[in-house]
């Protein structure tokens, strides 16, 4: 089974009990969770500021996967979404789309930003209605 990329988006969801990520607690006791430097930049900050030391080590025990990023590919990426009209794609999101393409991980998410690049560039999002 392939490893799963936790989107912040979830991550946030999942700190607020919100049932969208729900599956969360499946992936965690099957160790298919894994999370990268980004990810964790976008945590972390908020973790350390409300002085959660006990969620920020748990955070930081989760699989970490290297952050390899392609900037040609970055561009390639954003071009061709700007080409399809898909024009509010942040970096970020680029930067975990194209590292979880590059180590075939699926991505799970609450972005719709991730979602046309299903189709164009063969992103794999986690499905939670194939449980």
């Amino acid at each position: 089974m392939s490893k799963v990329l936790v989107d912040t988006s979830i991550w946030i969801e999942f700190f607020r009990g919100d049932d969208i990520a729900k599956p969360m607690i499946n992936l965690i006791e099957n160790g298919r969770i894994v999370t990268n430097d980004l990810v964790l930049a976008e945590l972390i900050p908020s973790v350390n500021h409300k002085n959660e030391q006990k969620l920020k080590d748990i955070l930081l025990s989760i699989e970490r996967v290297d952050l390899q990023i392609d900037w040609e590919k970055i561009f390639e990426m954003q071009t061709k979404n700007l080409a399809n009209g898909f024009h509010h794609v942040g970096i970020p999101d680029l930067i975990i789309a194209q590292n979880a393409i590059n180590l075939e991980l699926l991505v799970f998410e609450n972005d719709k930003h991730f979602h046309p690049m299903v189709s164009l560039f063969g992103l794999r999002l986690f499905r939670t209605d194939r449980l």
